[in-house]
């Protein structure tokens, strides 16, 4: 292409501080180097993590930055040593590396890679080094993706090549939302069939996480959320059994146990809040019962009593839904692409970048599921 091997110049959203708006801004995108490629963002959605680093980590070192891990795009140039990708593929940039050299990324036993921002600094959640430069100040690539920007520069051991096919305004969800709550349910909790799952939180994530019980064969899969108004959303994904804590003057978890007769087979916590977290413990059965925590956090301890676990209980934590990103991508784009696994149902919004203020507004104020950005093309 014309512009291989130039600094390119783009709109991004940059977050120069925390708890402020994004400003759309021009960016200075720098070419590829060694085993890099550089990516046309076509479309991103929008996430919660997002969020949690503008409203609630707050980290002093993690601004100025472009936000956004949830996107789709096209090759624009390729740096030497990429071999796997060429100008014109069809990509989706990965907020988890997969090395495929490391002793994780060599074991079937975890998705994590020992590369990639989560291992240099992930208190910032983003790389001292970044590709991005604007009004002369190096800007923060977030989460290694910064998808919230026309273009973006990522190692190629943190992209999955997918089908041409693929409509990008969709399969981005699988950058991160749609797989963490998915593969929670199928690969981390190892739902059964005919079991009785239950699933804190109806985001996107959350929804997710419904639809891979379903999938996995669960019977009974108990919706628990404050929000009545996503319980007809969580039908459309195989929830069976709607709980608001609010309509009750008891914990969630003595609920959970009377509904079933001693507590659910699996639950996942896909809020991102402690207390929940110790709540699905609590409602799983003693004896086999497995919980894990999905939703993101890192800024309080949670405590539980040994008894919970030593009566059998497993809890368990979920990071992108254990799938080996550069293999799972693509996978979860064929299960779309073969109609076992939604994606359109997850979009209540479609946006433009110039609005990402209003579709974290939205989001912010739970009156959507997922938005999803027109980034280029």
């Amino acid at each position: 292409m014309a512009t291989a091997g130039k600094v390119i110049k783009c709109k991004a959203a940059v977050a120069w501080e925390p708890n402020k708006p994004l400003v759309i801004e021009e960016i200075e995108v720098a070419p590829p180097q060694a085993n890099e490629l550089r990516i046309k963002i076509v479309a991103t959605g929008v996430c919660h993590t997002d969020l949690y680093h503008l409203f609630e980590g707050m980290h002093k070192d993690g601004f100025p930055a472009v936000l956004g891990h949830e996107g789709a795009g096209i090759v624009e140039s390729v740096g030497p040593g990429v071999t796997e990708f060429h100008p014109g593929d069809k990509v989706i940039p990965l907020f988890i590396a997969q090395c495929r050299e490391c002793r994780f990324c060599k074991s079937p036993k975890t998705n994590q890679c020992v590369k990639g921002w989560a291992v240099e600094n992930p208190s910032a959640m983003a790389c001292a080094e970044s590709r991005f430069t604007c009004k002369g100040k190096k800007v923060l690539q977030f989460m290694g993706t910064s998808t919230f920007s026309e273009y973006t520069v990522m190692n190629q051991i943190a992209v999955a090549k997918i089908d041409p096919a693929a409509p990008l305004d969709k399969v981005c969800l699988l950058g991160c939302g749609v797989c963490t709550g998915y593969g929670a349910a199928v690969n981390t909790a190892k739902v059964e069939p005919g079991s009785t799952c239950a699933v804190f939180g109806l985001g996107a994530v959350g929804l997710a996480a419904v639809m891979g019980c379903k999938n996995a064969g669960a019977k009974r899969i108990i919706a628990v959320d404050i929000n009545p108004d996503k319980f007809e959303k969580a039908k459309v994904f195989g929830a069976n059994e709607f709980v608001n804590p609010k309509d009750h003057n008891k914990p969630i978890n003595q609920v959970l146990s009377e509904m079933t007769g001693g507590g659910v087979d699996f639950s996942l916590e896909c809020v991102g809040n402690v207390e929940v977290m110790v709540s699905a413990l609590e409602s799983c059965v003693k004896g086999w019962g497995v919980s894990v925590l999905v939703g993101w956090t890192d800024l309080y301890d949670f405590a539980a009593r040994p008894i919970q676990l030593i009566a059998g209980r497993t809890w368990k934590g979920s990071l992108f839904g254990g799938f080996k990103s550069k293999d799972g991508v693509p996978q979860m784009v064929k299960a779309y692409l073969d109609k076992k696994v939604k994606l359109d149902e997850f979009i209540t919004h479609n946006m433009t970048l110039a609005q990402v203020n209003e579709a974290i507004e939205l989001m912010k104020n739970g009156k959507c599921i997922r938005t999803v950005l027109s980034v280029g093309l």
